[in-house]
């Protein structure tokens, strides 16, 4: 009998174990990989879906695994939710604002994932500047510690024409995969005029300044990744195209 009870434990922490040894972040890359191979992407949905806060406070340590993570589910339900129902984004406003993305026994709309776990609970209108004054509990326990990192606004794509490319990205290379589309994206994004020393580039810059360090962190930013010749005296802003644009897909080199 005692032989009996200590097996019947052993497998019970068996399936335990089993049940608890999901990669979340693996699931959320096999996501986007198998939506920009037209593959079949329910049975990864619906593990999202059933994960817990415990669950992702325990895998996501550090804030390169949060980013990678959000960054990817972001990107992967702008694509399933735009697919399904395009009309959606002829009012932008109610599309990012709806809770439609259930993750962490939470339903969270992607201005949630953006501005309030990627953002470090910055206000959506704000040039980058204000935070959030109310945070609920999800959002202070799975949002990023340390300083927002500028280069997600060229990771994010919100489903425009004038959106950055989606790619996977992983929280081992990150870095490498950030300063990749960042470089990729703002060259095809910017022109510049060497007689007016001014450069014309996204507006991104403008609307999430403050993430960028100002103006000043822009032209930094431009000249540091050798986009321009030299630091720009001016900025000029493009107008962004929101024609919806799906399967902008890309892949990083290794």
């Amino acid at each position: 009998m005692k032989q009996f009870f200590l097996m019947l434990f052993f497998l019970s922490a068996l399936v335990l174990n089993s049940q608890n040894s999901i990669n979340y972040s693996e699931v959320a890359q096999d996501l986007l990989e198998n939506i920009m191979h037209k593959k079949a992407y329910d049975k990864e949905v619906k593990i999202l879906a059933e994960s817990s806060l415990n669950n992702l406070i325990s895998e996501l340590q550090t804030d390169q695994e949060k980013i990678a993570f959000w960054v990817n589910v972001y990107n992967a339900f702008i694509q399933i939710s735009l697919t399904e129902n395009p009309k959606e984004y002829e009012n932008r406003g109610d599309f990012f604002k709806k809770e439609r993305v259930k993750i962490a026994g939470e339903m969270l709309s992607f201005d949630d994932i953006e501005h309030g776990i990627i953002r470090k609970s910055r206000m959506k209108i704000s040039l980058g500047y204000l935070r959030k004054w109310f945070r609920p509990k999800w959002e202070r326990k799975l949002r990023i510690d340390g300083d927002i990192d500028w280069r997600i606004h060229f990771a994010l794509n919100c489903g425009a024409k004038s959106c950055p490319p989606v790619a996977i990205y992983s929280a081992k290379n990150l870095d490498k995969e950030f300063d990749f589309m960042t470089k990729k994206y703002l060259t095809e994004q910017t022109t510049y005029q060497k007689e007016t020393k001014t450069a014309k580039t996204v507006a991104l810059f403008s609307w999430f300044r403050g993430d960028f360090g100002g103006k000043c962190g822009a032209r930094k930013i431009l000249f540091n990744y050798k986009i321009t010749p030299e630091k720009p005296k001016k900025l000029d802003f493009k107008n962004y195209d929101w024609t919806l644009s799906l399967g902008n897909f890309r892949t990083i080199p290794k």
